[in-house]
């Protein structure tokens, strides 16, 4: 038996300690910040991941709406610039080949196995944000912290527009 799809995922994708590739965990912390104040819509859960494809594939289950964020590390990058696709997982395959990530498999290899397995979200929204330095140490580049809250403010605008009455933001791993 098929489960209905439920609520919104945000997921960070990252390492807090390999510095700019902590942009996802950081994107997630502030949404959580923010929903004090301004609550997201009563079925958001925020998710942190170090984005081994099981536990990706774990968390998107059944949902929804999946907004998954990463830092990308390309060989000419721009520090702080955005990348989005909607509903797209081949475009972001397409991409993967010319990214590269800190992780060893990630969030390529998790939808090319969900799509495989028929584990995909109901919708996905994908953001990579471009950094400099992922080398050990805390703290992301300026260019990077500038990023985090207009990414921030793009993905409650992706949640919102899903719908869903306002209530406290929920949070997970």
């Amino acid at each position: 038996m098929v489960k209905p799809l439920t609520h919104t995922l945000v997921i960070g994708i990252g390492n807090e300690f390999r510095r700019d590739d902590g942009a996802g965990w950081a994107v997630v912390a502030l949404l959580g910040e923010q929903s004090t104040r301004r609550p997201l819509p009563v079925d958001t859960v925020l998710a942190r991941s170090d984005g081994e494809p099981g536990r990706l594939i774990a968390l998107w289950e059944n949902v929804g709406l999946a907004v998954v964020l990463d830092a990308c590390f390309p060989p000419s990058a721009r520090p702080g610039r955005t990348h989005r696709w909607c509903d797209d997982p081949a475009g972001v395959l397409r991409a993967a080949a010319g990214r590269h990530s800190t992780h060893g498999l990630g969030l390529a290899e998790a939808l090319r196995l969900g799509e495989s397995i028929g584990s995909l979200p109901g919708r996905l929204v994908l953001y990579a944000v471009e950094g400099a330095d992922h080398s050990p140490g805390l703290g992301l580049t300026p260019e990077v912290a500038h990023a985090v809250p207009r990414l921030a403010r793009r993905i409650t605008v992706d949640i919102e527009e899903r719908g869903g009455p306002p209530s406290r933001g929920h949070r997970a791993g």
